[in-house]
């Protein structure tokens, strides 16, 4: 467990890392930005590499808890799902592609790890909600969760792996828009859709972008 010391650094490097990549931003750059010296931040992480670590599984569990939060007010499952979107939303349009590529190209294997862990969070959060959907009459009895589940990651994770879509595209509203309505306009039932299209311009309204 860390102390609050070592998450206040994580917290900082991962606010430098989206606004500058990982590359360019060295162990020198974070001791002067956190206004500590080298020997200190040494003192917490024993190279760059575990600062990177440390900073993405950081990050990892401040979505978690991110989730945890939206399933702990016993919405039901399409106002979950809008809840969770919203979330993504703000997380993608803090997006620096630059952060990704230098994780891809210098830090191969943590790059692996860190996107298994992503996928595997992912993955459980859909199954979990179109589970419940089902059990709540929302989304269609005889969908097949796990299918589902997978497409909707490898259609998340395709998003980002190839040049199709500019950044400004992918974090835009428009697209946050499309995204939300292909994926649930094919699970839901009947009883669902009329609760989708009753409470659809509340949930639109309840967003705030500029």
């Amino acid at each position: 467990m860390m102390n609050s010391k070592a998450l206040n650094i994580l917290a900082q490097v991962h606010k430098l890392y989206q606004r500058y990549g990982i590359k360019s931003v060295t162990m020198d750059d974070v001791a002067k930005h956190l206004g500590i010296s080298k020997k200190t931040l040494y003192e917490h992480f024993k190279d760059k590499e575990d600062l990177v670590r440390n900073v993405l599984m950081a990050e990892h569990d401040n979505q978690c808890g991110s989730f945890t939060a939206i399933t702990d007010q016993q919405l039901n499952a399409i106002e979950e799902l809008f809840e969770v979107y919203k979330m993504l939303n703000t997380m993608f349009r803090e997006y620096n592609p630059s952060m990704e590529f230098d994780l891809r190209k210098y830090y191969p294997d943590l790059f692996i790890e860190i996107k298994e862990i992503r996928r595997k969070r992912m993955f459980e959060s859909v199954m979990n909600n179109i589970n419940k959907g089902k059990k709540e009459g929302l989304y269609r009895k005889e969908l097949n969760s796990k299918i589902i589940a997978k497409l909707h990651v490898f259609r998340t994770e395709s998003l980002f792996d190839n040049d199709m879509f500019t950044i400004e595209e992918l974090t835009s509203f428009k697209m946050f828009h499309e995204v939300f309505i292909y994926h649930i306009q094919g699970i839901l039932s009947h009883e669902g859709r009329s609760f989708f299209e009753v409470n659809f311009d509340k949930f639109k309204s309840s967003l705030s972008f500029s």
